[in-house]
């Protein structure tokens, strides 16, 4: 009997990359591609403010293929919702998928929402990382050897400095007590670039960090070094 075959909802940040290690963990299902959404103005993750050549090579090294939904932007919902629609019908033809994983925590409503569509679609959603605690979760991240940076922020919930910093033990003591450490109410958004997830770490090295539409962001780029070999 095959297994079910799952594509995964990647943002490039710790949630959706620790989805895929739990679901490989598991070994109950096939995460046979990556889906992610992308600012085609800006050529970056929405939302997450990532360089397209840091999903590229997140993709080489947890060894899957990606599939990037293109955004226009601005973006309205009802032009996301459209993109998303026709780019799992087409994963549904070309991978016979049968499942889409989300890195939630535990929004209610972000998961209603997601149940609703996957249903219209004819396809299950996974949750597998539902219902853990965030902070032992996020300490385990880190124990776990995951690396990550803070590319973007919402300055009027955390602190604008913390924006470019390693998502580790002493960023979550600098975090207010109401403050969820994994950032599941939109606080702050991350880029994985070691972990347990990838056959290598990704080298990065840090750019410019810049305000846009009321949120911080940090950029991240691959070395200048590293192009010319």
């Amino acid at each position: 009997m095959q297994r079910p075959r799952v594509v995964l909802s990647w943002s490039s940040g710790k949630d959706s990359a620790w989805a895929l290690h739990r679901l490989r963990e598991l070994d109950e299902v096939d995460v046979v591609a990556l889906l992610t959404t992308v600012n085609e103005t800006f050529d970056r993750v929405a939302m997450h403010g990532v360089r397209r050549e840091l999903l590229e090579e997140q993709a080489k090294q947890v060894d899957l293929p990606l599939f990037d939904v293109l955004i226009p932007w601005p973006c309205s919902n009802e032009d996301y919702e459209r993109a998303i629609e026709c780019s799992i019908k087409e994963l549904i033809a070309s991978f016979d998928i049968t499942h889409v994983a989300f890195g939630d925590l535990y929004l209610e409503d972000i998961r209603a929402y997601r149940e609703t569509k996957m249903q219209a679609l004819k396809i299950k959603p996974l949750f597998p990382l539902w219902g853990l605690d965030t902070e032992i979760l996020a300490k385990d991240m880190i124990a776990a050897g995951l690396k990550a940076k803070i590319t973007c922020i919402d300055p009027g919930i955390i602190p604008a400095s913390l924006a470019g910093r390693t998502f580790d033990e002493d960023f979550l003591n600098e975090l207010a007590a109401d403050i969820d450490p994994c950032g599941e109410n939109g606080e702050f958004h991350t880029f994985v670039y070691a972990g347990p997830m990838f056959k290598q770490s990704i080298a990065i090295e840090a750019g410019e960090v810049v305000e846009r539409e009321n949120f911080i962001f940090a950029d991240f780029k691959i070395p200048d070094t590293l192009r010319t070999q």
